[in-house]
């Protein structure tokens, strides 16, 4: 019986201590997405996890939509959103755990332009950091759901 009980006891402190590291880890983040188009033109987003579908949003120039939650324990959350507007369509995975823990921890902000996004910098207030619209239409390898 008391080998039973040390392992109940065991089990009890090790879910506790999980969910209590859990809780006081878990930091929301947000994100912005702002319209950064300087023709003026507006443009539609729609953004997607696995679980969640944010709908869609029509930005006018220098208007923002924001999100926000609290990042996986497993380091696998996935934001991906559909970015269109005239004739053009294109994904990006607008929040990445694995890629963006480090560069945008409480907030990750992003500015739109027709070549793809730019993430505010941090440190110096800019958004210097541009990357290039995801080269699938199909959105996120990942997680392959389609808007």
């Amino acid at each position: 019986m008391a080998p039973l009980h040390r392992y109940l006891v065991s089990f009890v402190l090790l879910v506790c201590l999980r969910n209590g590291i859990v809780g006081i880890l878990a930091t929301k983040v947000g994100v912005r997405i702002t319209n950064g188009f300087e023709d003026l033109s507006d443009i539609n987003v729609q953004c997607k996890s696995g679980d969640d579908d944010l709908g869609p949003h029509l930005l006018g120039f220098q208007e923002f939509f924001e999100f926000s939650f609290e990042p996986n324990f497993q380091g696998t959350t996935l934001f991906f959103c559909r970015f269109w507007w005239g004739n053009e369509s294109h994904y990006y995975d607008i929040y990445d755990q694995k890629r963006d823990e480090g560069r945008c921890s409480d907030h990750c902000w992003w500015w739109v332009k027709p070549d793809g996004p730019c993430l505010l910098n941090q440190k110096v207030g800019v958004y210097d950091v541009c990357e290039k619209w995801n080269p699938s239409q199909q959105g996120s390898e990942r997680h392959r759901l389609r808007l």
